[in-house]
């Protein structure tokens, strides 16, 4: 045996089940949402997120209209949302306001939010729960922006008379709720906290000023929708918390795994 096989031999060799310490704690972080994902890209491919995949045309199709003389009036009539606005206006364009990107913003980043968020939201918690946390989030944002002007910049939470006339559009709202929202579903509780903290962080160093503050008022909103869920999950006679009872919705549980017999077939 030459001397350079030898060296290659030298030193302990890890057990084959021992797996590090980092690697154990992603996989209990995101194994369960990652198989999830995969299982349903697997089966279905792209059928599994026709709601992500229409969310990402919509806001391409707003996109390219804001941007003509003839189409930048029309947009901002039916998804521009400006908290000096009638309320019951800023309520009608709130749902549209989601898929309208910022002017001042690259279009990619918002495309590449909806893509991943929306789509691993959409395949984890399913289109219903996609959609009703996606507008609360919005709303949440909507509605913080007319409580921050009441309050006024005298106050850390408050925000300056000027900011009514911002234009307020764009997923990020939505975005980071659904992302707070799956992550509760599936236990990842390192991962909900970061996003949490991350919000906050951007208002204190980043970014204190209007899309900043909605970020956080977002948070909050989905975190009390997911305490009031827990409590609610928690009273149901016979309900044993785990992991067993999160994931797919019971549709898609289904449809996976008929689709996984069928592959075995």
């Amino acid at each position: 045996m030459s001397a350079a096989g030898a060296g290659r031999r030298e030193g302990p060799v890890p057990a084959r089940g021992e797996v590090p310490l980092l690697r154990r704690a992603a996989r209990a972080e995101w194994g369960p949402l990652l198989r999830t994902v995969r299982a349903a890209l697997a089966a279905s491919r792209l059928r599994a997120i026709p709601v992500t995949l229409t969310a990402v045309v919509l806001t391409l199709v707003f996109q390219f209209v804001q941007n003509q003389a003839w189409g930048y009036r029309t947009v901002q009539n039916i998804g521009s949302v400006q908290a000096d606005e009638h309320l019951w206006l800023a309520l009608l364009r709130t749902p549209l306001s989601l898929f309208v990107p910022a002017l001042d913003l690259p279009v990619w980043g918002a495309l590449a939010q909806i893509l991943v968020v929306f789509g691993i939201a959409e395949i984890c918690v399913g289109r219903r729960q996609l959609l009703a946390v996606a507008y609360l989030a919005t709303l949440a944002g909507t509605m913080y922006a007319r409580i921050g002007i009441w309050i006024g910049p005298v106050s850390p939470i408050g925000l300056p008379d000027s900011d009514k006339y911002v234009t307020d559009t764009g997923p990020s709202a939505a975005v980071v709720g659904l992302a707070v929202f799956v992550c509760w579903r599936y236990r990842a509780w390192f991962t909900c906290a970061a996003v949490a903290v991350a919000m906050v962080v951007e208002v204190v160093s980043i970014k204190n000023n209007l899309a900043g503050k909605e970020h956080v008022a977002a948070v909050l909103a989905v975190l009390v929708l997911c305490g009031l869920c827990e409590l609610r999950r928690q009273r149901k006679p016979g309900d044993a918390p785990g992991r067993q009872r999160l994931g797919a919705p019971p549709m898609k549980s289904s449809t996976l795994r008929r689709s996984a017999d069928q592959r075995r077939s």
